[in-house]
């Protein structure tokens, strides 16, 4: 099975700095993989790189046969890349129905895929009035992946969306993800917890200063706790 995201050498900077170093990553359809490694590595830059807010100087980011560095920021969703940032960045003014409306209008999409993104999400269905700003932080993170999935995308990128979140609201995270990859939907998941995030993985890459420096089953990290405290720093 040929990768449905293939990276490919990728450089990328902030000014003169670089933070990424030649990274190269394959994402399967259906799959669930987890990036990993401690704070400042460079996993939330790929993330931005993918989306073409951090522009490549060098290498691929290749989507189906679509190369995603040739596109402006604003195209890349509409390829099918959806994605989920840190911290959420909601309209706390809007309700959560006009939140949704966002997604949907992002790629042309109408009621249908409302309903069936509501159905993964049947407590937004009971918010659709209510503020956004006023959700708890599990409910607003339900939203934040509703929205994205409203671009009914092949590829989505979550960025430490455990941050903050009760045991039951992890869960409904791992639940949605497994949900997702059931449905061919690929993921490319950033996570501090590592324990949040390994039931669902199927592969985890490890990223240290810019550069992978291992990519392994899931299995093999559950077998090799060592490999966690190395590149992550826990336990």
């Amino acid at each position: 099975m040929s990768p449905i995201l293939r990276i490919e050498d990728l450089d990328c900077f902030y000014g003169e700095v670089q933070v990424l170093h030649g990274l190269s990553l394959n994402l399967m359809r259906g799959e669930v993989h987890c990036l990993l490694g401690r704070n400042g590595a460079g996993k939330t830059t790929l993330l931005k790189a993918i989306m073409g807010l951090v522009p490549a100087r060098s290498g691929k980011i290749t989507l189906g046969a679509k190369n995603l560095v040739d596109l402006p920021a604003h195209e890349v969703p509409k390829a099918g890349v959806a994605y989920v940032p840190q911290g959420r960045r909601l309209f706390a003014e809007m309700s959560v129905a006009e939140n949704i409306e966002i997604g949907l209008m992002a790629r042309g999409k109408d009621a249908e895929t409302r309903e069936n993104v509501l159905a993964l999400f049947p407590i937004l269905r009971e918010r659709l009035r209510q503020r956004t700003g006023t959700l708890s932080g599990g409910e607003q993170q339900m939203l934040a992946m509703a929205r994205a999935l409203c671009l009914e995308p092949d590829v989505l990128l979550l960025d430490e969306p455990t941050e903050g979140l009760m045991p039951s609201m992890i869960a409904k995270v791992r639940e949605t993800v497994e949900r997702l990859g059931e449905r061919g939907v690929s993921t490319l998941l950033v996570e501090q917890r590592v324990d949040a995030v390994l039931p669902v993985a199927d592969r985890v890459t490890f990223v240290e200063n810019g550069r992978v420096r291992a990519t392994v089953g899931v299995d093999e990290v559950r077998a090799d706790p060592d490999m966690v405290k190395r590149y992550v720093g826990v336990g």
